[in-house]
């Protein structure tokens, strides 16, 4: 079974940055989608966004246009999320996720999650 592997989550200050690290061990990238979701606190999970070689980028929320960008290194077999400007409104835990494809909807398999915390 493939086990994702999120890190990089922290507290930072309203209009900072972090990035989002998430591991893929044994996945093949050009095969597979990988996204970013989020749960805030008392609301449902949310899709961020998505990559896929197939179809690029597919932001599934709207906020975060211009702001989040996600990246990998496959290499490393590595999704990152970059996240800029940061709000309090997206203070929750991220979820990395993989896919045969993008869907904000859900996925086969499924890291941990992060806790991001942004502060006024």
């Amino acid at each position: 079974e493939v086990q994702l592997q999120a890190s990089g989550g922290g507290l930072v200050q309203a209009g900072g940055s972090l990035r989002l690290s998430c591991e893929a061990p044994g996945l093949i990238f050009d095969d597979h989608a990988f996204s970013w979701f989020r749960q805030a606190p008392g609301k449902e999970r949310e899709g961020v966004l998505c990559v896929s070689s197939r179809d690029g980028i597919t932001y599934y929320t709207d906020s975060v246009k211009g702001r989040f960008t996600i990246s990998s290194n496959n290499a490393k077999n590595t999704v990152y999320l970059e996240m800029n400007s940061l709000k309090p409104e997206d203070t929750a835990v991220y979820y990395c996720a993989a896919n045969d494809k993008c869907s904000a909807y859900g996925a086969n398999f499924w890291g941990q999650g992060t806790l991001v915390t942004v502060s006024s």
